[in-house]
């Protein structure tokens, strides 16, 4: 799978050490930084980015994350056609995209450790949209929050 990850200086730890594991297990990774550990970065400069990678179907799943995910997640959030969260147990991580399509996974890189990372990360990436009538019905109806219908 290509894969999209990104992070600023509070999730940036965690994203090095996520991006050779992902490599390790076959993806493809496309990371849009940061590429050095900056106390004074802004999240959005990199999530952003990502979310219209992902938007735009340049890669197939982001993962973002910041010092807690919250900061992730709304700046993904605001970008048409992402479905961002901040994930922090295994059950939500497969259950975002199998009823929600999430496609961006968010997490906190001072709250979140590399092991709960891989797991959450795994769900998430082997998970699929089951596509049941009623989540297609109430994605729909938050699609339509984007274009003003």
């Amino acid at each position: 799978m290509k894969i999209g990850i990104a992070a600023d200086h509070g999730g940036y730890k965690l994203k090095e050490v996520i991006h050779p594991w992902l490599i390790k297990l076959g993806h493809e990774v496309i990371d849009f930084g940061a590429y050095k550990l900056d106390n004074t970065d802004d999240y959005p400069d990199y999530i952003i980015p990502l979310a219209q990678a992902v938007a735009e179907q340049e890669v197939e799943r982001g993962i973002a994350f910041c010092g807690s995910g919250v900061g992730a997640s709304v700046a993904a959030n605001k970008v048409k056609g992402v479905r961002a969260a901040l994930i922090n147990d295994h059950f939500s991580a497969h259950q975002g995209v199998e009823d929600d399509d999430l496609n961006i996974l968010c997490l906190g890189g001072r709250v979140t450790g590399s092991s709960a990372a891989e797991e959450y990360i795994e769900a998430f990436l082997k998970a699929e949209f089951t596509g049941a009538e009623r989540h297609v019905r109430r994605l729909d109806k938050v699609k339509r929050l984007e274009t003003g219908d």
